[in-house]
């Protein structure tokens, strides 16, 4: 029984080590992604929802060209009402309702223009930048076309090139939960591989130190128990 408890404590306190630093990780990031209401995080408050489609013309169909239509919405935008067509093969366009025709991708001043629509906040606008699909930002996480409206107080805004949707927004402590939350499931890269070999690794390692504790816990009060009899005897 000795050479039992001493060969589960040695490999236990081992372990310990290896898996101390992954515990305190675990620990401190999902403290601090709780500091705040996942509203604030997200920045639920700052986009008011989009007003009611007025229109007192009846819509004229747009101009759909040789492409699918897998959906075909009429919806509010800073300009007035629009058609918003999505096609099969992913992409969007917008439609002009009185007469149908097929609108251009937004400028930097129309991609503004939207977000002040409905823009809630304090913030001013400081910069717009172009969202190349092929190389998205980590925190927009999809090949979306799109404007990236940069606010005076930290949150960003992408804007769909050819819709207008404010497809994201990105608050200063969003960013930082993120990473956060990257530090907490092992993927730094991604965040979003939440099965990942490192993460599942030590989770192993911590259940089985875990495990070794509680087995050593009783083997240890025994021998505690028997030392102090053995010594009032």
């Amino acid at each position: 029984m000795a050479g039992l408890r001493s060969t589960l404590r040695r490999y236990h306190i081992w372990l310990g080590w290896l898996i101390g630093v992954p515990m305190l990780f675990w620990t401190i990031s999902g403290v601090l992604m709780v500091v705040k209401p996942i509203e604030e995080v997200r920045g639920a408050a700052l986009l008011s929802d989009p007003p009611p489609v007025r229109t007192t013309i009846p819509p004229v169909a747009p101009a759909i060209d040789v492409r699918p239509l897998s959906k075909l919405t009429l919806e509010q935008r800073a300009t007035g009402p629009r058609w918003v067509l999505a096609f099969a093969d992913g992409t969007s366009r917008l439609a002009d309702p009185a007469t149908g025709r097929l609108l251009p991708a937004m400028s930097p001043a129309d991609a503004a223009r939207e977000l002040g629509a409905r823009y809630a906040g304090k913030a001013k606008i400081v910069s717009v930048s172009h969202i190349d699909p092929a190389n998205p930002p980590l925190d927009l996480r999809r090949p979306l076309d799109s404007w990236k409206i940069s606010m005076s107080d930290g949150t960003f805004f992408y804007v769909d090139r050819w819709t207008g949707e404010i497809a994201a927004r990105r608050t200063a402590w969003w960013r930082f939960y993120d990473f956060m939350w990257g530090l907490h499931i092992m993927d730094l890269q991604t965040r979003e591989d939440a099965h990942n070999p490192w993460l599942i690794g030590f989770g192993i390692v911590a259940a089985l130190t875990t495990i070794m504790a509680l087995i050593l816990l009783p083997m240890t009060s025994r021998r505690k128990k028997k030392r102090k009899i053995s010594q009032t005897g």
